[in-house]
């Protein structure tokens, strides 16, 4: 059975990035039947944040990402940690360290006088002595002296690490007690029979370390699958400045949790020249071995893209409800599908919906005045009234048949009633069909703005 995780850690919001690496792991582990687990690696009391955890929480049950079991906190685990530290030190596998920060500091500053790579000496590494008083030791592993750290990575292909330039005894548990972040990743992998790890290639270097510890405590060691980061478009790393990189943002903005997992699923993955993907089907296709080995670029563009097809092909009743975070009920109205399928291919954003819908049901309080000037005159408000009849007297609701009779009667194009009808009823020469917006409003509403708005061109005269 295929186990996956997320594992972030609770010292901001979630990151687009991060979600990313959600998103492939949570679909990896639902396509073959597994499990994706969530935990929160909050052992650095210092910078963790409960409102992070809390946002990390709010931006899963946002995306619909769900998770098994219960969220898992390694702050609530620090016996676990305390028993393999102990399992290691019995076996003669770990040692304290009672180098104090001085001498570390003295060491790695001669090291670089050198210019040989900082590491620590091993001077501890067999001491038998009696240790020096006032030092609280630190617990270092015995990491390997030479040969190499190998694994095949999912991603990026076959991996190796010499083991003399890159590894040296490194602390597991800090002199306080506190384990440090590889040794609790890779004891917590293990216990939660996380056989799958899917993550950012800023992890790539901690990996050799976390086979140590695995090898160390007799634990299976995981498939890896390190995922190159997201640039922004001039190749450098994404940040605030190229567009939000906090989930929660998205909504914010108008966007749809559809488009942003299907914006997101392809930055690094694609199946043949597929670019939309519901849920389902990244669910049935994706393979985190097919994962592109270079870093994706994010387009702004690409995103609006997705989301526009969101907003035209999801259903009314969805959208109605995704308004309600935009402060628009509708449910309740008579023509709230027509009022929907009458805006939602002219908008990018649930936003721009919202603004369309209130456009339409908000009277207006003023008109546009370049509207007015090109379009508004005096056989504009005959029209208007001769309009204003024509509807009185409508029995039938046929509007698109009532504005061609007027048309017909006059022999001028449509352009010159349907304008001014538009300007009367939404404050602006911009809306859509004007048959549909005087359904949406109904008759009665319909005859008052329009009464309204004639009264209000010749009050100005």
């Amino acid at each position: 059975m295929v186990v996956t995780r997320f594992a972030p850690s609770p010292t901001g919001y979630l990151h687009i990035g991060g979600l990313r690496t959600a998103l492939y792991s949570y679909l990896w582990a639902r396509q073959n039947g597994g499990k994706f687990l969530l935990r929160i690696e909050d052992t650095d009391e210092k910078r963790n944040s409960l409102e992070a955890t809390k946002a990390i929480e709010a931006a899963f049950k946002w995306c619909g990402l769900d998770y098994d079991g219960e969220v898992i906190y390694q702050s609530q685990r620090k016996e676990i940690y305390k028993k393999y530290i102990d399992k290691l030190l019995e076996e003669g596998k770990a040692y304290y360290c009672y180098m104090s920060k001085e001498e570390l500091d003295h060491l790695r500053q001669k090291q670089l006088e050198n210019k040989e790579r900082p590491k620590y000496d091993g001077r501890y590494r067999d001491f038998d002595g009696t240790p020096p008083e006032g030092i609280l030791p630190a617990v270092r592993i015995k990491a390997p002296t030479k040969g190499e750290i190998c694994f095949e990575d999912g991603v990026k292909g076959q991996m190796k690490f010499r083991a003399e330039d890159i590894l040296d005894d490194f602390i597991i548990a800090r002199a306080d007690g506190t384990p440090t972040y590889n040794f609790v990743v890779a004891v917590d992998d293990a216990l939660m029979g996380v056989n799958h790890v899917i993550r950012g290639d800023d992890h790539l270097s901690n990996t050799p370390k976390q086979i140590i510890i695995y090898e160390a405590l007799g634990f299976k060691i995981p498939k890896f699958f390190h995922i190159p980061m997201i640039l922004n478009e001039e190749g450098k790393k994404l940040s605030k400045r190229d567009g939000a990189t906090n989930v929660m943002d998205y909504p914010k903005m108008g966007y749809l949790k559809e488009a942003l997992l299907n914006f997101l699923v392809r930055l690094g993955w694609s199946h043949k020249d597929q670019e939309i993907f519901s849920l389902r089907e990244m669910i049935e296709l994706f393979n985190p071995y097919e994962i592109n080995s270079s870093a994706s670029a994010f387009n702004a563009q690409k995103l609006d893209w997705l989301n526009a097809h969101y907003i035209k092909t999801l259903p009314a009743k969805y959208l109605i409800e995704e308004l309600k975070k935009e402060d628009i009920f509708i449910e309740n109205h008579p023509e709230k599908e027509l009022l929907i399928d009458s805006l939602r291919q002219r908008s990018k954003n649930m936003i721009e919906l919202a603004m369309g819908i209130k456009s339409i049901l908000d009277e207006p309080k003023e008109y546009d005045e370049k509207a007015v000037k090109k379009f508004i005159n005096e056989e504009a408000i005959l029209l208007l009234e001769e309009f204003n009849g024509e509807l009185l007297r409508d029995e039938d609701g046929d509007y698109d048949g009532l504005l061609k009779r007027i048309l017909a009667k006059h022999e001028i194009g449509f352009g010159k009633l349907a304008q001014p009808i538009r300007i009367a009823l939404t404050g602006s020469s911009v809306s859509p069909s004007v048959g549909d917006v005087i359904a949406i409003l109904g008759k009665k509403e319909t005859l008052k703005r329009v009464e309204n708005f004639n009264k209000s061109f010749k009050e100005t005269k």
